[in-house]
């Protein structure tokens, strides 16, 4: 099933970064470019590289310049993950272009690759979670407390992994077809922006 596939992607993904746990260690894609394993790896990677940039410009003594600094790379990070999620829509696009909708599909509320989003995420919430529920330096009530919600994260998980994979059976099917709308970020672009383009004035 596609979820099993991501899943085996997004753990490799996180296991790899935590070899040298730093967020400017360089992506080393195992995959084929050409695959949608290699665009999985990368959409991970970018959340990962992101979930420990928000943890640091958490740090209450945090410099102020290098929190400036970690702020615009979240910016930047939000933009690619942004891309990087249209990207893989464009794979499922090509996947189901020779299908055609029954007259009364619908249309999902979110397209696969925001779904497969959610479940990159969720795979890093798990990570992170079960790292708590075993630590040395924790209470055991911090560590139950974390078990229990390990468990919701898994169940949330079968439950998210078994939504994606109906959808695209659905839309294998023709019951529900794909419309698939970019992403029209404003904060990023100079020209709509008003603290941006009132600069360039």
């Amino acid at each position: 099933m596609f979820t099993t596939i991501c899943q085996q992607v997004f753990s490799k993904s996180i296991t790899d970064y935590h070899v040298k746990d730093d967020v400017y260690a360089h992506m080393e894609n195992p995959y084929e470019k050409t695959s949608i394993e290699h665009l999985l790896y990368a959409k991970n990677w970018i959340d990962t590289v992101q979930w420990h940039l928000e943890d640091i410009i958490r740090d209450p003594l945090i410099d102020p310049v290098e929190a400036l600094k970690i702020k615009r790379w979240i910016d930047r990070s939000n933009q690619e993950r942004t891309d990087m999620v249209e990207y893989i829509d464009s794979y499922f696009l090509e996947q189901y272009k020779a299908v055609t909708p029954a007259a009364d599909a619908s249309i999902n509320t979110e397209s696969p690759a925001w779904a497969v989003d959610r479940l990159s995420i969720l795979a890093l919430k798990i990570y992170h979670m079960e790292e708590e529920t075993r630590r040395e330096d924790a209470t055991e009530a911090h560590r139950e407390a974390c078990q229990r919600k390990l468990d919701v994260l898994l169940t949330q998980r079968t439950d998210l992994s078994g939504a994606i994979e109906a959808l695209l059976e659905d839309i294998a099917a023709g019951r529900k077809y794909m419309k698939v709308y970019k992403q029209m970020k404003m904060y990023n672009d100079p020209s709509l922006n008003p603290v941006l383009y009132a600069g360039n004035k």
